[in-house]
């Protein structure tokens, strides 16, 4: 239902919460998340535009969230990227329709309405809060062992 563009912005802000409020390159964000460095960068670039993260070049200079945890939501992430599309008026143009949905399409919009709420309702810092075994980020896969080289 969420593309891979939300996705890799959902972890590259995820990983950058859990930094904050240290910058971390591109190469960082892109290991740790195991999102491919060149998607990354255009993902990078939609969250800038979305003033989610902020991005300096230099020494010291890097990607770092806008916000404090605690005040970006996942909703704001995924409308920096790619907005969830309600659907207003009837998909297919049927004049008759208008704005008064078929069952179809009022519960497909219900849906999407539930799903903006939840993400509404949840941080970046309630995400990494969240009292799982499991870490919200990839595992970073280990680096295969040189072969020694046979005499």
């Amino acid at each position: 239902m969420l593309s891979q563009t939300v996705e890799y912005a959902l972890r590259a802000v995820v990983y950058l919460a859990s930094e904050c409020p240290a910058p971390r390159t591109t190469d960082e964000i892109a290991a740790k998340t195991l999102v491919p460095k060149a998607y990354l960068s255009k993902v990078l670039q939609g969250l800038v535009r979305g003033k989610i993260v902020r991005s300096r070049r230099g020494v010291g200079g890097g990607v770092a969230l806008v916000d404090a945890p605690d005040k970006v939501t996942i909703l704001d992430v995924v409308n920096a990227v790619e907005p969830i599309q309600r659907i207003h008026t009837c998909p297919l143009g049927i004049s008759t329709h208008g704005k008064r949905l078929c069952p179809l399409h009022k519960r497909l919009d219900a849906a999407m309405a539930e799903m903006e709420r939840a993400f509404a309702a949840t941080t970046l810092a309630e995400v990494l809060a969240d009292p799982s075994k499991s870490v919200p980020l990839c595992e970073v896969p280990p680096k295969p062992r040189a072969k020694p080289a046979r005499r």
